[in-house]
C-alpha cells in the first residue's frame, strides 16, 4: 500500500514550505523490460543496460538502468509524493543540479523523497524547485539526486 500524496490547495502554499519534506513516492521496480524499452526509444542500447550476459561479467555484476531513465521517472514520482492543486497548467521548466551517485540495478526497487528547495513568485504564477532523492531499496547511496523546476501557471480565477 502506498501513502496518499500530500495535497496542497494552491501552488502559493509552496512559498511557505521551503526546506520542508513533502513526501515519498511509491516503490517502483526497475525491471529489464522497462530498461530495454527505454534503450530502444532513446537509441541508447549500450551493453551495460541490455546485454544481461555481458553485464553480469561487467563492473556492476548485472544490467543497470540508464541514469536518464531514473531521472525521467522523477516527475511522476514527485506527483505521487505531492499533489499541487489550483494551477491552470504545470510546466516542467527544467533541471538544476543532477547527479547519479550509484546505479539502479535491474531488479531493484526505487522511490523518491521530495523536498521543497525553493519557491518564488513569477509573473505567471509560482516556480517551485524540488530536491528529489531517488532511494534504492536496501542501499545507502541514492541512484539519483536532482533538482526539478516546475512552473505553476495560475489562471486568473486562481490568482485571487
Amino acid at each position: 500500500m502506498t501513502d496518499v500524496p500530500r495535497s496542497l490547495e494552491s501552488p502559493r502554499q509552496l512559498l511557505e514550505l521551503t526546506g520542508e519534506t513533502l513526501g515519498t513516492s511509491r516503490w517502483r521496480l526497475i525491471d529489464q523490460q522497462l530498461v530495454n524499452e527505454f534503450a530502444r526509444v532513446t537509441e541508447d542500447e549500450q551493453w551495460i543496460h541490455i546485454d544481461q550476459e555481458a553485464a553480469a561479467a561487467g563492473p556492476f555484476g548485472g544490467t543497470i538502468a540508464h541514469g536518464y531513465l531514473t531521472l525521467s521517472l522523477c516527475s511522476a514520482m514527485v506527483g505521487e509524493a505531492v499533489s499541487v492543486n489550483g494551477a491552470g497548467m504545470v510546466i516542467n521548466y527544467g533541471l538544476d543540479r543532477v547527479r547519479f551517485p550509484a546505479p539502479a540495478m535491474v531488479g531493484t526497487r526505487i522511490r523518491a523523497h521530495v523536498n521543497v528547495k525553493e519557491a518564488t513568485e513569477r509573473s505567471s504564477g509560482i516556480q517551485g524547485v524540488f530536491e528529489v532523492v531517488i532511494e534504492r531499496e536496501g542501499e545507502e547511496k541514492p541512484a539519483c539526486v536532482a533538482e526539478l523546476v516546475f512552473r505553476y501557471v495560475l489562471s486568473s480565477a486562481s490568482q485571487t
